[in-house]
């Protein structure tokens, strides 16, 4: 028997990778569930850890749509049973599973690279199991290269150690992946360490798509669900009968919608997507990753189109995820100096399906039994043994980013012979002179931003242009300090009137007209930058402003004025104006927004108001929801 480990390219149709400069200064809401069975500790989840902002993060929107032939480095685990392969440069993906003897692809295996705007920076990709560590929403490095390196298990295994800072909740991430020899499941064991002194919000969900057709039954040891459908409040139902209708069927549900699935305690934690024939993959953990959920996105024309959106068409898929917390809307704290970990395991479970269609509880009694021959839990706990005694990378296999160096140099983060973080690079050259002489380069457009207490010290003892006081307003906005803030980029606008000050003057601004006005001048002074014009856009519309926001438009360049964001925000404004016609032009030429956010259900909204009497085209149908 053997198990390998070898480095490949997956060759695939793509997207260039997504680009993007401008910081994302929002945050993300905190939620609630008064009245939805909720206990005191699940409202504690909800209320806690909901991060001020997404800084020092910026956006990944510059991408498109047009896809040519690609070579992706990968690294592909093997053994007798299953093939693995992981993309390092996308978060370190998980991208497909293969059961060898009968040549079953276990995951949705995305057939293009397509991202959208899905993810807290925007880019996302659906396919494959995708780690998600931050906060709720798919996380900052998932279209972001990781460190990847070989190893080797005290017992001979090959393993393959992907590595990260995430820098929005400053913790260290490592996932270690193996097969050992003839065995029938993955396993991935993941750490995560709070370097700091202070407790830290923590979220992680293991998000997995797989296959779906009419036919496919996800099952879980569970009786009750907490259900969010994005239209009303997270709320606890029974599971798997809704409303006379059988939610454990997710190609059979006309709605986007999630269920997490409330595991009593002391249950083994797994869930497994199961087809017609009562085969497919299940997910199974150690104790800690508690949380289970279901994800579809329906048979609405709208969720069909969603799923076209991301991986063409005849690419149905639904997501089953496990997560630290019960839910994906609750951040847990993690103390200072602590780290956690859990072990996963994945493989392909084969059910009698007569049980698996069965009775609920004939489904989740068979499965279960079937689990605990496939991934005894006594060998979970030896792989979870196992993976405490690995040791120091043999080989590097993939550069990630510099972040985590420049940490090191900084002395806020220590350096780990498991973890070789390299040197910082271009990107981090500017702080790294900050360390070293005191002072902030000025640099046009800024340098890629940071966030911490040493950056601020530094900053703060330093600060006299307009980059400094402008990176200092944003470590104080990273931190909450709004009106701190505001201080900074008045004083960077003092210094120097520049798009980026004007930008986030704006963001914090109480008056959308007064937000217009500075986002029109930021577009004034850079109108190359097609992020700043369609903030502007946005911002004027919201004002009320939409003369104005026609007027910008029509002094754009042809090919800034035929992007779809620009001929979305047009429409939008000639609605406002009343010009009914011109909105009926642009939607007959064609509006096609390659990053259109999850949710964002305008090209619907606007097709109505001119054509109430025809249905929407699926073209510009995104709703999640009927109506």
């Amino acid at each position: 028997m053997t198990s390998t480990l070898r480095t490949d390219l997956l060759r695939i149709e793509g997207a260039a990778d997504p680009v993007g400069t401008l910081p994302i200064l929002h945050g993300i809401t905190s939620y609630t569930a008064e009245g939805a069975g909720a206990d005191e500790e699940m409202r504690r989840g909800l209320s806690y850890g909901a991060p001020h902002s997404l800084l020092p993060y910026t956006r990944q929107d510059g991408y498109d749509r047009t896809r040519t032939a690609r070579e992706l480095p990968c690294v592909v685990l093997e053994n007798e049973q299953l093939t693995a392969t992981f993309l390092p440069g996308y978060g370190g993906r998980l991208w497909s599973l293969v059961h060898r003897p009968s040549g079953r692809e276990l995951l949705h295996r995305n057939p293009v690279l397509q991202p959208a705007n899905l993810a807290l920076r925007d880019a996302w990709l659906a396919g494959g199991v995708e780690w998600n560590l931050g906060t709720t929403g798919h996380w900052p490095l998932t279209c972001e290269p990781l460190h990847a390196a070989r190893l080797t298990a005290p017992d001979g295994t090959p393993v393959l150690r992907m590595y990260a800072f995430e820098r929005l909740r400053r913790l260290v991430l490592r996932i270690d992946s193996w097969l050992p020899a003839g065995s029938p499941a993955l396993y991935v064991h993941v750490s995560v360490h709070n370097p700091s002194a202070e407790p830290t919000p923590v979220y992680w969900w293991s998000n997995i798509a797989v296959p779906e057709d009419a036919d496919t039954r996800v099952v879980g040891p569970a009786e009750h669900a907490f259900h969010f459908d994005y239209v009303s409040e997270l709320k606890r139902v029974e599971f798997p009968l809704l409303d006379g209708r059988d939610r454990s069927y997710p190609g059979r549900l006309d709605r986007a919608a999630d269920y997490f699935l409330d595991l009593p305690a002391g249950e083994r934690p797994w869930i497994a997507a199961l087809d017609g024939a009562g085969a497919g993959l299940v997910q199974t953990s150690t104790e800690r990753l508690r949380g289970r959920k279901l994800f579809c996105w329906g048979t609405g024309t709208g969720g069909t189109h969603w799923q076209e959106w991301l991986s063409g068409p005849g690419a149905g898929y639904l997501e089953i995820q496990a997560g630290l917390a019960r839910t994906q809307l609750e951040h847990l704290p993690m103390p200072a100096g602590e780290s956690w970990h859990w072990t996963e395991a994945y493989g392909l479970l084969e059910v009698d399906p007569a049980a698996v269609h069965g009775s609920w509880a004939e489904a989740r009694s068979a499965a279960a039994a079937v689990l605990d021959q496939l991934v005894p839990p006594a060998e979970l706990k030896r792989a979870e043994a196992l993976a405490h005694e690995f040791g120091a990378p043999e080989e590097m296999l993939a550069e990630g980013s510099g972040w985590a160096a420049l940490e090191i140099e900084a002395g806020r983060l220590p350096a780990s012979p498991l973890l070789p973080f390299g040197a910082p690079g271009e990107e981090q050259a500017p702080w790294r002179a900050l360390l070293a002489t005191g002072a902030l380069p000025v640099c046009e457009p800024p340098a890629a931003p940071v966030t911490g207490e040493r950056w601020r010290a530094l900053l703060e003892a330093c600060a006299e242009d307009w980059h400094a006081h402008y990176h200092l307003g944003l470590l104080r906005l990273a931190e909450g300090e709004r009106e701190g803030a505001r201080q900074s980029f008045e004083r960077s606008l003092a210094e120097q009137r520049t798009p980026w000050a004007l930008r986030a003057l704006a963001f914090l601004a109480a008056d959308p007209k007064e937000a217009a006005t500075l986002l029109a001048e930021a577009h004034r002074l850079r109108p190359a930058e097609l992020a700043l014009t369609v903030e502007a856009l946005d911002a004027l519309l919201a004002a009320d402003r939409a003369a104005e926001a026609l007027l910008l438009i029509e002094a754009l360049p042809a090919e800034a004025r035929a992007h779809g964001r620009i001929r979305l925000a047009e429409a939008k404004a000639a609605h406002a104006s009343g010009d009914q016609g011109s909105v009926r032009r642009l939607l007959a030429e064609g509006i096609r927004v390659d990053n259109l956010r999850e949710g964002d259900t305008s090209l619907a909204t606007l097709w109505l108001a001119v054509h109430p009497e025809l249905p929407v085209p699926p073209c510009y149908d995104f709703r999640m929801s009927e109506g």
